[in-house]
């Protein structure tokens, strides 16, 4: 599965009941500036990523700062099994950059 750009994301961030997001920053990073989804710091989900209850299936988008964590969190979840999974590239500086 390619990687989404910022552009694809806020259109389809309105919809969101058609993929999981999960945005993997740290807890003040995300209750400073989010665009929904579920917060998993990325060492949280690396040790607890056997203890997911997601469906393997379904369309994942994980979601940082820069693309870096969820570059990583992405592999992992793919290393997992998870077939259906999404980085945002930039992070969500590509989607500020955009005046979102």
């Amino acid at each position: 599965m390619k990687d989404i750009l910022a552009v694809e994301f806020i259109e389809r961030n309105t919809d969101s009941s058609s993929f999981t997001l999960i945005d993997v920053r740290e807890e003040l990073e995300y209750l400073t500036f989010n665009v929904g989804g579920e917060n998993i710091p990325l060492g949280k989900l690396l040790r607890e990523i056997d203890e997911l209850d997601y469906d393997k299936e379904k369309e994942i988008i994980v979601i940082c700062q820069r693309g870096l964590r969820s570059e990583t969190a992405k592999r992992a979840l793919i290393n997992m099994g998870f077939t259906n999974v999404r980085n945002l590239i930039g992070g969500l500086l590509a989607i500020r950059k955009l005046n979102f």
